[in-house]
């Protein structure tokens, strides 16, 4: 593939993060080499890091193309390239962000999300998080062709799967990850969900899919939170409280019969005030998962709680291999009707007003957003 073709660049502002764009440059295909390949991109989703990344692009890295929920069709292939992946050109693959070195202990155990080559903070390499001054630049999914390392790790979309629905893998997958892989969740269990956006509703639906008893989800008073309470009630939610309008603790509390929950997950952004509340969901063995960023310290936290209710608290990051190979079959199905979750699609030339749609500041009631970078 020798023409040229688009993809949407973020470049840093020269007043500041506000001051950030998204420009469309043309590219050309970098050489072929044994050990490289080349996706045609069908689509690609619009995850909630992609904001903290666009505001935060530091003089390291530079311009980048973001995007890493990326589907696509194998354009080319090198000969090692080939041999290692087990995929043919036309083949329509879902991709991770992750681009893992493949012998840390990390890798070796499965852990690869863990492995530092993929931690762009320790200079290592991941899609969507890559600058151009890294060649071949290519790094990301808001384009219409993207570089395929020979570290890329793969799976196959079944067949019947749109490449749009199969761009739910990831955030589905970090669902799966926090709620039953890794929190447990199982029949007869009660399970608290704080923040109902498209992590903590992929929660409501892993949470559905493992036979919990009884699914709670949090969320705030605001227009955007109540249209995904519905949501999350369509997705398998058995109750959805309003914490400006409902006393959280007491609500869950009524509920449960006084016995509080067996596993809390706070997918909640921003505050820090979920973290405390979480302890304060959990019945005493309970379990709380944390998984919303907040980018701040917790002013004040009072660890005798975890000790007195013999908690177990883990933090949690991304996804494994087999959490994307859950979702996948998942959303095959339409399990749960997951699919609902997908609620706009846009063209490379709406990609910043995409990303400001996640912070409240461009379409209504964003779910789960994807980038065709055909349109």
């Amino acid at each position: 593939m020798n023409a040229s073709f688009l993809a949407a660049v973020a470049e840093p502002g020269t007043e500041g993060a506000s001051s950030n764009r998204i420009v469309l440059r043309e590219f050309t295909a970098p050489p072929e080499t044994e050990t490289s390949g080349l996706l045609k991109i069908a689509i690609t989703g619009v995850c909630g890091s992609d904001w903290p990344y666009y505001q935060q692009l530091p003089a390291s890295r530079g311009p980048l193309i973001l995007g890493h929920e990326t589907v696509g069709h194998i354009d080319r292939l090198g000969s090692v390239a080939r041999a290692k992946w087990g995929v043919k050109e036309g083949d329509l693959v879902a991709l991770e962000e992750y681009l893992p070195c493949g012998h840390c202990e990390f890798c070796r155990s499965g852990e690869f999300r863990l492995c530092d080559a993929t931690d762009w903070r320790l200079g290592g390499l991941r899609y969507g998080a890559t600058g151009l001054k890294t060649a071949p630049g290519l790094w990301g999914g808001f384009a219409q062709y993207q570089h395929l390392h020979l570290n890329t790790v793969f799976h196959r979309v079944p067949s019947g799967v749109s490449p749009r629905h199969a761009a739910l893998a990831l955030p589905l997958a970090n669902g799966i990850e926090w709620t039953y892989l890794h929190g447990g969740a199982g029949p007869g269990q009660t399970v608290v969900i704080q923040g109902p956006g498209q992590q903590g509703l992929s929660c409501v639906v892993a949470a559905r899919e493992a036979g919990a008893q009884m699914i709670i989800v949090t969320g705030l008073s605001t227009e955007t939170d109540r249209a995904r309470l519905a949501l999350a009630r369509r997705l398998g939610a058995h109750h959805t409280i309003d914490i400006g309008e409902q006393d959280l603790l007491q609500t869950v509390a009524d509920l449960t019969g006084g016995t509080m929950a067996d596993l809390v997950i706070d997918c909640a952004a921003g505050g820090t005030e979920s973290v405390t509340t979480a302890m304060q969901l959990a019945r005493k063995r309970g379990r709380v998962i944390l998984g919303g960023q907040k980018r701040r310290k917790l002013p004040e936290f009072d660890s005798d709680m975890i000790i007195a209710r013999f908690l177990t608290v883990k933090g949690m990051r991304g996804h494994s291999y087999e959490s994307v190979e859950l979702a996948l079959q998942l959303i095959a199905g339409d399990r749960h009707h997951v699919t609902e979750m997908s609620t706009h699609m846009f063209g490379l030339g709406d990609t910043d007003l995409a990303l400001r749609s996640l912070v409240g500041e461009g379409v209504e009631g964003p779910v789960h957003m994807t980038i065709d970078p055909w349109v």
